[in-house]
């Protein structure tokens, strides 16, 4: 390992739609933390929701100004503190952007996003998260990167695969569904890619922006792509047989969106939301109680199940980053969240050293 500078360059998200770059001291780790040579840190589209136009963050989104922004880090441990006791130096790791509590019934079950104690604090909103050339990281919050997967692949499990997956094992997907996506952002891209790995025969995405279309029909992730709009049900029921999708997943948090998942979903169809904020109305009758339908909410997974993706996506042979399109080192993290936020893209990394393996 090469010695560890006392200064680095951090990112910081200020609210007004800018990026600003500035100069940080290199933590020292402490008693069970882990300090990380970050290699690879994706931007979530809660960074742009709820940080960078402005600080609606509220709770667990309550970005505090000033801390390093990103919560999908990826990189190598170089300096552990004392009472480590899994990992080591030289170790290449994702990190579990939510930093728990450790002890309450949440944490136990390995949901530290559920984490309500007042010593919960997320990378990237409550502490400095991985735009930033080194991370301090709890060891506890790690998990292990295989050296067939790269950084920027561990970087997309940090939140948008391990959220995404754990929706898909909520409503379960096999080889008998066909799968609605409605919202094909890098969330809804990942949902596809993993529906697909998971043994879905038929995915059907929907979006608002043509570009976010020919991606997903570019990278082979959906059978039919359809720009949304009021006949998206009877165009998605036409390609069913007439009885639409067993599972439909929302990404898009549109309440249109979220409607068209509900009404194009068949009779024991199941529905997941999975994007964040919005509204939907509809009608629980004919939409749901009816057709005996059910609709799942999920926000990001748990610890434990973001390791068995890992396994699994090295079984299944994918890897995340393809859906990668655009990466930038960080002197030009202020290019890269403002093509974020445009919504023209797939997923955008801010990677360092090259993002070597």
């Amino acid at each position: 390992m090469s010695s560890i500078p006392t200064k680095m360059t951090g990112a910081i998200l200020p609210g007004n739609s800018t990026v600003e770059l500035k100069q940080f001291d290199v933590p020292k780790p402490g008693h069970g933390e882990v300090l990380l040579r970050t290699k690879s840190s994706t931007i979530c589209g809660s960074d742009i929701r709820a940080i960078y136009h402005e600080h609606l963050g509220k709770g667990p989104e309550g970005y505090q100004p000033g801390m390093i922004a990103g919560h999908e880090p990826c990189g190598q441990i170089v300096e552990t503190g004392p009472g480590c006791r899994r990992f080591k130096n030289g170790d290449r790791v994702i990190v579990y952007h939510i930093s728990g509590c450790g002890v309450c019934n949440d944490c136990r079950r390995g949901y530290m996003i559920s984490c309500t104690s007042p010593y919960r604090r997320a990378y990237g909103w409550q502490r400095d998260g991985g735009m930033a050339e080194y991370i301090l990281a709890e060891e506890k919050d790690l998990v292990f990167l295989p050296d067939s997967l790269t950084y920027s692949d561990g970087a997309q499990v940090a939140c948008g695969f391990g959220t995404v997956y754990e929706g898909l094992e909520k409503i379960g997907i096999s080889g008998n569904d066909a799968v609605l996506v409605t919202g094909l952002g890098p969330v809804g891209l990942a949902t596809a890619m993993l529906a697909k790995a998971m043994g879905a025969q038929y995915i059907i995405g929907t979006d608002i922006v043509p570009e976010r279309l020919e991606l997903a029909k570019k990278l082979k992730l959906c059978d039919e792509v359809f720009l949304s709009g009021p006949e998206n049900v009877s165009q998605i029921r036409a390609l069913t047989g007439g009885n639409g999708v067993e599972k439909a997943i929302d990404c898009s948090a549109n309440d249109k969106a979220r409607l068209t998942c509900i009404q194009a979903a068949r009779k024991w169809g199941k529905i997941c939301f999975i994007g964040e904020g919005g509204t939907v109305s509809f009608q629980p009758s004919p939409d749901i109680i009816h057709d005996q339908k059910t609709i799942y909410g999920s926000w990001v997974t748990n610890i434990w199940r973001m390791e068995e993706l890992v396994e699994r996506i090295v079984r299944w042979n994918i890897h995340p980053e393809i859906l990668i399109t655009h990466r930038f080192t960080l002197n030009k993290a202020a290019e890269a969240y403002s093509l974020m936020a445009s919504g023209k893209c797939g997923k955008v990394a801010v990677v360092f050293d090259e993002e070597v393996k």
